[in-house]
């Protein structure tokens, strides 16, 4: 999932106090988000800001177990994990009965269930070409006869719901067959993501096929406001259907205490209001003063709230605020775009730039040195990656200066000034643009700096408007698939190959990928795709990332995750 920034990432904030107010008693929580709503589409959600939402609105046939680490799947709108057949080729899923949408006025009043046509008609939303689906790349290619439907149907709506996917089935209302071209494993884990929730035909119609600013989910909560720039309510959903917190967790969750609501019915909470707060002091003055009730907290403050062994200080302690450090499924990285006339076709140029960095000293400037240094394209934690793995460059000016020769620009002479753009217009983003600017200078490459706001970041990335930028990841799932599809040739935007990179053998062996199951050969496998990615240098890595979340006392059942994003429905205030 495309992430936010380095310390932008989707900064939840739970406002609370040592002394619970008539909000808590109420049973409502407060989340700052850090950037406007990009959409709220399912075809189209694929960023932290707008999954924060969509999880708690929207559901889909598999979720990930809220307790458990190592991740992994259960059941949420299916009965059991798929039934498979033709040797892994063709998925078998049972969905559960009664579970009902969120009222939308093309119901007229009555209720309306879920069937498994509603998944069959997402599925053609993604390939709808009209709709620029960020989600395309999960079944480009995958599922039998998908591609042929995106042809046929091209931008003809109607023809979009008359026509059939071969690959892709209903026999009943509770039965959902997808047949795929080739064995796929990790084709499970994509039928958990938000591209994969279930709509109703009706809603698709009376909406004109956009809902990037309305909704029809089945999840615990309901919007009652939707303002994408400024702020989202939503209510619990009162014909929700039966859920219940988890009976089981891992060493942590139970050394936490985090099963003592085990078996209640879920959700707690009467209410969310999401507020769209770009400045990372309001967020942190708003948490403070007990209007927000959970904070990832930005770097820029570890000294108002650490001490120097990295201790909360006492007065922080003594306001009953709480901490929970989390190793992430996120990481970053510097991008080019391969397209670019310039960048792109100058592996010297990039290797000049990787050589000319001190990510060592940025780590430090920018994340107090919470954050662990690259040492690879994967990140940790993920099966193919190898702690011995080196990258083929480092901080080295001498060297940088001898690739930049090589590049045909001795000490930048005749080199054009490069474009970097920011991710946000926060004071820290600017700053850390100024950084890449003076490391560069120091080679003689001149570097132009050009600030957007989120939203208008990622309008640049998925147009193919950016020639030098940083990118970052937080999985979708655990695997190195999720990894290698930033960078097929298949996947330029709306995919999420947003470097533009190219390189056959790559897409031949994620083709290969794809197909396989964990062990050596897949092992194997990785290194060499890692092995063909760092020739090229498309990216120029830089740290893993630790997230330090503080939360009010009062907030029980916290577990912070990267890939439960409708953790909200498992809170309890007390």
């Amino acid at each position: 999932m495309k992430t936010t920034s380095c310390c932008l990432i989707l900064f939840l904030i739970f406002l609370g106090c040592s002394k619970l107010d008539n909000e808590h008693l109420e049973k409502k929580l407060k989340i700052a988000l850090t950037s406007e709503i990009s959409t709220l589409d399912p075809a189209n959600s694929y960023d932290n800001i707008s999954g924060s939402v969509m999880y708690n609105v929207y559901e889909q046939l598999y979720e990930y177990h809220y307790l458990n680490r190592p991740y992994e799947l259960k059941p949420l709108l299916a009965e059991a994990l798929p039934a498979m057949e033709n040797l892994g080729k063709k998925y078998i899923i049972k969905i559960k009965p009664n579970i009902r949408y969120h009222d939308h006025p093309a119901f007229k009043g009555k209720p309306r269930f879920v069937r498994a046509e509603d998944f069959i008609l997402q599925i053609k939303r993604l390939a709808f070409s009209p709709l620029n689906s960020t989600g395309w790349w999960t079944i480009d290619g995958a599922v039998v006869g998908i591609n042929e439907f995106k042809k046929n149907v091209g931008n003809d709506f109607d023809k979009l719901i008359k026509t059939s996917i071969k690959g892709v089935s209903a026999p009943d209302d509770r039965t959902l067959i997808i047949e795929l071209n080739q064995p796929s494993p990790q084709f499970v884990y994509k039928l958990a993501m938000s591209f994969m929730s279930p709509l109703p035909l009706e809603v698709v119609t009376f909406d004109h096929n956009d809902l990037s600013s309305r909704t029809c989910g089945t999840g615990p909560f309901v919007p009652t406001k939707i303002d994408t720039s400024k702020e989202i309510v939503l209510k619990k959903f009162k014909y929700y259907h039966e859920s219940f917190y988890p009976t089981e967790g891992d060493r942590f969750a139970n050394n936490r205490g985090l099963l003592k609501d085990s078996s209640e019915k879920i959700p707690f909470l009467e209410s969310i209001n999401f507020r769209i707060l770009k400045d990372n002091k309001t967020r942190f003055d708003l948490f403070l003063k007990k209007e927000i009730d959970i904070l990832f907290l930005p770097q820029e403050f570890f000294s108002e709230v650490f001490d120097d062994v990295g201790n909360l200080k006492e007065k922080i302690k003594s306001t009953n605020i709480r901490l929970q450090t989390m190793p992430t499924l996120t990481y970053w990285w510097v991008a080019f775009n391969m397209r670019d006339p310039l960048l792109g076709t100058n592996l010297n140029l990039r290797k000049a730039i990787a050589h000319a960095i001190d990510m060592n000293r940025y780590i430090e400037k920018f994340t107090t040195n919470t954050g662990q240094q690259s040492n690879s394209v994967l990140p940790p934690g993920i099966l193919g990656y190898d702690p011995s793995t080196t990258l083929p460059y480092k901080f080295d000016l001498q060297v940088a200066r001898e690739f930049l020769k090589k590049a045909g620009y001795p000490n930048g002479k005749n080199l054009p000034e490069i474009i970097y753009d920011t991710r946000s217009e926060t004071k820290l983003s600017i700053e850390q643009a100024q950084y890449f600017k003076e490391q560069l200078a120091q080679i003689g490459i001149k570097l132009k700096i050009v600030a957007n706001d989120f939203k208008t970041f990622l309008n640049k990335s998925r147009t193919g408007r950016l020639q030098f930028f940083q990118d970052g990841w937080t999985l979708d799932y655990p695997d190195a698939e999720n990894i290698f599809q930033l960078l097929i040739s298949t996947n330029y935007p709306p995919g999420p190959n947003v470097s533009y990179y190219t390189n056959k053998k790559i897409d031949e062996m994620y083709s290969q990928l794809r197909k396989l199951s964990e062990g050596e050969d897949k092992i194997k496998l990785i290194h060499n795709m890692e092995n063909e990615v760092n020739k090229d240098i498309p990216w120029i890595m830089q740290y893993y990332s630790r997230n330090f979340i503080l939360y009010h006392d009062y907030v029980k059942n916290y577990r912070p995750s990267d890939l439960v994003g409708s953790y909200p429905k498992y809170l309890r205030f007390r």
